[in-house]
């Protein structure tokens, strides 16, 4: 497969892009207990954008590992995971805020530490969507990336230490064209007393195309009908 961009997401960073249908978008941790949190939306249509319930409900899941579909909210597949080494990905605990990051981590300005200060997740997910003209308003739930949170029979929500080792990795196929927004910040629930510093790799591949033996899409009979209102779409506008 013939890479066509790559870039390190150092801890605290962000991104977003537009990244066209039918890509590899390789996730790679170049440390322990990584965490990247992920959002998406449709690159024609905005207010299309990843829907955390639908894509769990549908599929009778509370996390996301291989053969999982992202949702979106019209009923479409956004990406599938096609490749995964860690078996779970959080989709439950949100993002960190900046009164989380100062209580947990201590205050930290840019005035004083440039780079090295403590950033989160909501802070870093309002800059991208204004620069792709959104707005906070838009903000949704998110995907954690290489994080599990499992949930006890009381209800509680709980944090697994350890789950994210050195060299883990978690493969997405693009089946929309998106906008796709990552931050490189602390899974809320994650006990870690200090800040995380765990740069990760992101590599984007041509992915060939899909066909109606692939196991995302037969995964359940509610994924095969998302890639159908897929098609459809993409049919109508000829491409």
């Amino acid at each position: 497969m013939k890479k066509i961009w790559s870039k390190t997401l150092r801890p605290g960073e962000k991104w977003s892009g537009n990244i066209g249908r039918g890509k590899y978008i390789h996730f790679k941790a170049l440390g322990d207990d990584a965490n990247v949190s992920m959002l998406m939306y449709n690159m024609l249509d905005t207010s299309e954008r990843y829907n955390m319930p639908d894509t769990l409900k549908a599929q009778f899941i509370s996390s996301l590992t291989k053969g999982n579909v992202l949702m979106s909210d019209n009923g479409r597949v956004l990406a599938s995971i096609v490749e995964d080494s860690l078996g779970w990905h959080d989709t439950i605990s949100g993002y960190t805020t900046r009164l989380l990051t100062d209580e947990k981590y201590g205050k930290t300005t840019y005035q004083e530490m440039r780079n090295d200060w403590y950033r989160c997740g909501e802070e870093n997910f309002k800059m991208e969507l204004v620069r792709n003209n959104m707005s906070a308003r838009d903000l949704v739930p998110c995907v954690n990336l290489f994080s599990k949170v499992y949930i006890e029979e009381d209800g509680s929500m709980h944090f697994e230490e350890g789950h994210c080792k050195e060299g883990a990795t978690v493969t997405l196929r693009t089946e929309m064209d998106m906008i796709f927004i990552v931050s490189n910040t602390p899974n809320p629930l994650d006990p870690a007393k200090e800040f995380p510093s765990v740069p990760v790799s992101i590599e984007v591949y041509d992915a060939p195309e899909v066909d109606l033996t692939d196991e995302c899409v037969n995964y359940r009979p509610e994924n095969y009908r998302a890639f159908e209102n897929t098609w459809e779409y993409y049919n109508l506008l000829g491409r």
